[in-house]
């Protein structure tokens, strides 16, 4: 399986860990920056990474401070569902009932050994689709029609 992943700078660390954990696991890793401390601009790797999502079909890991900017960056993308997650529940529940592609952690909001337990919960996690599939078409729809305006 293959994982897209990116970082701004503030996540750097963790993504390190979280990246030799998916080795240790054989997973295909696809790293898409950031690759030092300096600051860097978080839309830039959400554009990245989600691009690799989109055009290999696989799972994307974000990493910022919070999750939340990088998350939003990449929630502006036709076809990713970008999910901040700051526990095992919420993972489940983005998977099972939003069908997220990408997971958003926060390096400043969890520690190294929760952001492990949550990464794991996500990629372990399946769709349920049933009635929750056709929420998703609703965000589908809402890709596509939204910038005409509501009505």
């Amino acid at each position: 399986m293959v994982i897209a992943i990116g970082c701004d700078h503030a996540g750097l660390a963790l993504k390190k860990e979280i990246i030799n954990w998916l080795k240790s696991e054989d997973y295909e890793v696809v790293d898409c920056g950031t690759f030092s401390e300096e600051s860097v601009d978080y839309p830039d790797i959400a554009y990245e990474v989600a691009g690799q999502v989109l055009s290999r079909g696989c799972t994307g890991i974000l990493i910022c401070g919070t999750g939340i900017g990088i998350s939003i960056a990449a929630n502006k993308i036709d076809g990713i569902r970008a999910a901040v997650c700051e526990n095992e529940f919420t993972a489940r529940m983005a998977r099972q009932h939003n069908d997220a592609n990408i997971l958003a952690v926060g390096a400043r909001v969890v520690g190294t050994g929760l952001a492990l337990e949550i990464v794991k919960t996500f990629l372990n996690t399946d769709f349920e689709a049933g009635r929750h599939a056709r929420r998703i078409e609703k965000i589908h729809w809402l890709e596509k029609n939204a910038e005409r305006g509501v009505n």
